[in-house]
C-alpha cells in the first residue's frame, strides 16, 4: 500500500528565527517563513524536492540581506552563530502569549 502525499509530509526541521547555512551556496541566514511543501512557481524545483518543507531565508550578504526560497534538504543548522537578538526578533517576527512566532508580514493563525 502506498502513502498519499499528505501522509508523507514531514515536520519542519527548522523554526522561525533559527539561523541556518545553505549546503550548496555560500550563505547563512535566518528562517523567516516555512511552507509545508513547495509553494513556488510551477516547474521549479524538480519533483524529487517538492514533498518537503521549504523555507524563506533572509540571507546575510556583504552589503545587505536578500530573500531565498530553499528546500529543507539544502539547509543545515548553523552552529557558529548565535540566535537572533531580542531586537532583531522584534524586527522580523510577532510573538503571541504562548511564545509562537510569525513573520511580521503575516498574522499568527
Amino acid at each position: 500500500m502506498t502513502q498519499s502525499s499528505t501522509e508523507m509530509t514531514r515536520t519542519a526541521r527548522f523554526g522561525l528565527g533559527q539561523i541556518v547555512r545553505h549546503k550548496e551556496a555560500a550563505f547563512r541566514g535566518v528562517i523567516v517563513d516555512v511552507d509545508a511543501v513547495y509553494g513556488g512557481p510551477d516547474g521549479q524545483p524538480g519533483p524529487d524536492l517538492r514533498d518537503q518543507p521549504f523555507y524563506r531565508v533572509l540571507a546575510m550578504g556583504e552589503d545587505a540581506g536578500f530573500l531565498v526560497y530553499a528546500a529543507e534538504d539544502l539547509l543545515e543548522h548553523e552552529t557558529e552563530l548565535s540566535e537572533l537578538s531580542p531586537a532583531d526578533q522584534a524586527k522580523w517576527f510577532t510573538l503571541d502569549d504562548q511564545g509562537h512566532r510569525a513573520p511580521r508580514m503575516q498574522p499568527i493563525h
